[in-house]
């Protein structure tokens, strides 16, 4: 009987919550130093805290960054290629004035002067004539106006070009006018 007696006391210090107690401060000081410790805890999680949202910006105004610089590159692309579209029959009448039979050879080597330097301005400005005679054709840079049977040339290969393409970085500002052979 003694031993269930035992088993039941047993039996309840087990269901009873265990309590810890923090160690009470023996003097003044002790109570000082455990204030001091708590409140540095507090202090390091604060500056935990704000070292995180420091980064956190950090990281944020660097993407803020690489997206403002990356449309701003894509908005002078955009504006240089609406100005550049403009000026492209200009050149394509210089280049067909270059082209004509003259006489005068120094009016002749003046137009073509000025056909390179065109062409010289829109290579500074990162504008691309884009490859036609000789290459397949590619609906995304060329426009076919016509088709032709030629067996010396491959499959969808372009045999000639009736007016230059253009681009801009990735950007096509005009496509190629070209006859497609095959």
């Amino acid at each position: 009987m003694e031993e269930e007696k035992k088993d039941n006391i047993s039996e309840e210090k087990k269901d009873e919550p265990t309590m810890k107690f923090e160690k009470e401060p023996q003097s003044a000081e002790e109570a000082k130093i455990q204030a001091l410790e708590k409140k540095l805890e507090e202090q390091k999680a604060d500056l935990d805290d704000s070292e995180d949202r420091i980064k956190r910006l950090m990281a944020e105004f660097e993407n803020f960054k690489k997206r403002s610089d990356k449309e701003r590159s894509g908005l002078y692309n955009s504006v240089m290629g609406d100005v550049i579209l403009t000026l492209l029959p200009v050149l394509d009448n210089l280049e067909k004035a270059a082209q004509a039979n003259t006489e005068d050879e120094q009016y002749k080597n003046g137009i073509e002067l000025c056909v390179k330097q065109f062409k010289d301005v829109l290579q500074a400005n990162n504008v691309k004539e884009i490859e036609t005679v000789g290459k397949t054709f590619d609906p995304s840079l060329h426009e076919a106006v016509s088709h032709v049977e030629d067996s010396s040339l491959g499959e969808r290969a372009i045999k000639e070009e009736y007016r230059k393409g253009y681009m801009i970085g990735d950007r096509v500002l005009r496509h190629s006018l070209v006859v497609v052979a095959n």
